[in-house]
């Protein structure tokens, strides 16, 4: 396997591991951060995520046309350089407001000060860094996958990607809950300089390991750049299936937008989301190149619809949870249990569905434009994030609303009778996107033998 790959490949895949590492450490509790930190209600929380995430998705297409012209090293010296300015403003700006007097902290394990002030939109741009930074990743780290592959390494070699995201993704959410438990929200503060040191360290090694001879595309006219996208952006078949792949990641991205509040709400502050989360990456990690080997044969599409049809099945079981009446299931809250079944369905879910995604769109892109072709490919996210985190937020103060504004146990727990509602919304939207793949795939499969037929 390792002869396969050039170690431009391995040295991308290596600081991957590294960015998903400090990206998920921050992301699993990114709307505890900004609520129990910064003051934020659930649904501003959710907006602003949402917002973050959203846009983390959309700008993969713009930047990465632009690292084909610059060149995948520089490209992703830049995403590295900006995500530790990011980062480590997310870990120093509470303490620096603080410093200059503008807020007051309780520096012990809880955070009281900027639900009151105008300054706590001040994360604004500093979450921009992490935005900018982060797009260049998912451009060019896919892009240098493709490039550095060939037709009859391309399926493993995503795989090979995919085991390594989720092995950083399993080692970032590892750190949360010891520091979250062990030093309260002053702990999700200092996540973000742990973080800031991984994306430090894979900047170091991208200057001394990454070279890569593959640099078509490079140098091209920003009029080569603008006719790219539009040939990518007219493209409605990749567009199509970007929005029905949209409904499996809004699902997933519940994960981070609903989960962490959710478990910690109804269990207690003894529930472990962190724990929970990690399921995901630890299921992709083993499974994912088994499964992409088991249906190297059949085609990509394939792949993905059963993918789609396990996904409304992992939110129906995270509803059962306030459902069942055993007490402990294996020693766990019935909530936590049925939590990480979804969970290790979901990662099931994925494992047939983002590396021949990906596997599909990068068998789509010219030579020269693989950052533009693999960053419109997480254009899905875009459209997923948007509405995952938002409808989240508002989901949540319906049916599962912060135990914090309630009188008594009694009131809270008339409040959250229905709070499994919450994934029952999300069914639905599975089954819509489970459906929409069948068409499309009935619809594609004719246009092609028709165009077989007249050609």
């Amino acid at each position: 396997m390792f002869k396969n790959y050039t170690r431009a490949f391995w040295v991308a895949n290596s600081v991957e591991l590294l960015e998903r590492l400090a990206y998920y450490a921050v992301f699993i509790v990114i709307t505890l951060y900004l609520s129990n930190v910064w003051g934020f209600s659930d649904i501003e929380a959710g907006f602003i995520s949402g917002t973050f995430s959203a846009f983390l998705y959309l700008l993969p297409t713009f930047v990465g046309a632009y690292a084909d012209k610059i060149g995948f090293r520089s490209a992703i010296l830049i995403a590295f350089g900006l995500l530790t300015l990011g980062y480590g403003g997310l870990g120093l700006l509470p303490t620096l407001l603080e410093s200059a007097g503008l807020v007051k902290y309780e520096m012990t394990t809880t955070f009281n000060g900027l639900n009151t002030s105008g300054l706590r939109w001040s994360i604004v741009p500093v979450l921009f860094l992490i935005v900018v930074g982060g797009s260049f990743i998912k451009a060019v780290i896919t892009g240098t996958v493709a490039r550095e592959t060939n037709s009859e390494t391309r399926a493993r070699g995503f795989a090979i990607f995919y085991m390594m995201v989720n092995f950083g993704a399993f080692l970032g959410k590892t750190v949360v809950d010891p520091l979250r438990k062990s030093m309260g929200d002053q702990g999700l503060v200092y996540l973000n300089f742990f973080s800031a040191g991984m994306t430090l360290a894979a900047f170091i090694t991208v200057i001394f390991l990454y070279k890569s001879v593959k640099t078509e595309g490079q140098g091209k006219s920003f009029a080569e750049i603008g006719s790219g996208l539009i040939k990518v952006l007219s493209n409605f078949r990749l567009l199509a299936l970007i929005f029905i792949i949209s409904g499996f990641w809004l699902i997933q991205g519940q994960m981070y937008a609903t989960m962490p509040k959710y478990v910690i709400r109804m269990i207690g502050a003894e529930a472990s989301p962190g724990w929970y989360a990690n399921v995901n990456p630890f299921v992709v990690f083993v499974l994912v190149n088994f499964i992409t080997s088991l249906l190297k044969k059949r085609t990509a599409l394939f792949s993905m619809t059963i993918g789609m049809f396990i996904i409304p099945l992992s939110a129906l079981t995270m509803s059962f949870g306030t459902q069942i009446g055993a007490e402990y299931i294996l020693g766990l809250h019935p909530i936590a249990f049925m939590m990480i079944v979804g969970i290790a369905m979901q990662a099931i879910a994925e494992c047939f569905i983002s590396p021949r995604f990906l596997e599909y769109f990068s068998h789509q892109s010219p030579k020269g434009e693989e950052g533009l072709y693999l960053g419109f490919s997480h254009l899905h996210s875009f459209f997923s994030y948007l509405f995952a985190f938002g409808l989240s937020g508002f989901l949540l103060e319906k049916y599962c609303p912060d135990p914090r504004n309630f009188s008594s146990p009694e009131a809270y727990s008339i409040a959250t009778q229905h709070a499994h509602y919450i994934w029952n919304v999300f069914v639905g939207i599975g089954l819509i996107s489970f459906f929409a793949l069948l068409i499309y795939g009935f619809v594609t499969r004719h246009l092609d033998k028709k165009a077989i037929e007249n050609a």
